[in-house]
């Protein structure tokens, strides 16, 4: 079978996107898996499926560079928004659906794209560490100088813990640069390695890095570019209106036989 696709990245995030609008594409994980592949297939963090839902401009469908049917991606959200748009799905605020509910998408006079992410209704404490979901499960972890920090390492040590063995987690390290801005590494289930940035893990961070009751806007950076968090804290385990905003990019197109 040829497959048609689209390579886009987001502050380094990396993914495979195919129109699938027509549902004529049906992949296996062993198939998903070489497309992500980095010396044999495309390579990416994961692939994206963009389709028709009644009811939503587009459908989002998250694949995990492994091949498994992942959680929500918010960088790849992002990137499939743009995706979208440059299709001529034109609208100046999308509706759509991924693996973890209903989204909304925009498109900025800079080129960046905000997406609005789920509500966050709990956050436990781990030791001195913080566990939350934002679409995806993510543990975080603050250190004092994260460039320093063997994030492979201790990322895989946490997420094969016996409490994450199971059904995984993604492991973010965390450093305050000031008051409104932080600096982010993520160890990501389903790629098991570090990437560049990771959107979910990135909302996460921002969210629960102490700031004041009431509106939020958090600069983030990461590896892979810089990218921003707005959010209402209503209280230590509840945070509404989330957006997470970033650029997303165009990279490449082609054909490949799977």
């Amino acid at each position: 079978m040829l497959v048609q696709f689209y390579k886009y990245e987001g502050a380094g995030n990396d993914f495979v996107i195919i129109d699938n609008r027509t549902k004529t594409v049906h992949l296996t994980e062993k198939q998903i898996l070489f497309l992500c592949d980095r010396k044999f297939g495309i390579g990416a963090d994961g692939l994206i499926l963009l389709q028709e839902k009644e009811g939503y401009d587009f459908e989002m469908v998250y694949y995990n560079s492994d091949g498994k049917l992942g959680s929500m991606c918010g960088n790849g959200s992002r990137c499939l928004t743009k995706f979208a748009s440059d299709c001529g799905i034109k609208k100046d605020k999308y509706f759509f659906v991924a693996n973890d509910g209903d989204h909304e998408s925009q498109l900025e006079e800079n080129g960046w794209i905000r997406v609005k992410m789920i509500d966050v209704n709990e956050v436990m404490m781990i030791d001195e560490d913080v566990f939350l979901s934002t679409g995806s499960p993510h543990y975080i972890k603050k250190v004092k100088t994260v460039d320093d920090y063997n994030v492979f390492e201790e990322g895989k040590a946490i997420r094969n813990s016996e409490r994450f063995i199971n059904e995984g987690t993604n492991v973010n390290f965390i450093e305050k640069i000031s008051n409104n801005s932080i600096k982010v590494r993520t160890y990501e289930r389903g790629v098991e390695d570090e990437t560049l940035s990771c959107g979910t893990g990135v909302t996460a961070s921002a969210i629960i890095s102490n700031y004041s009751n009431g509106f939020n806007k958090i600069d983030v950076k990461t590896l892979g570019g810089d990218l921003a968090v707005e959010f209402e804290k209503i209280n230590d385990k509840t945070y509404r209106n989330i957006w997470l905003i970033g650029p997303a990019t165009f990279v490449f197109r082609g054909e490949i036989e799977v």
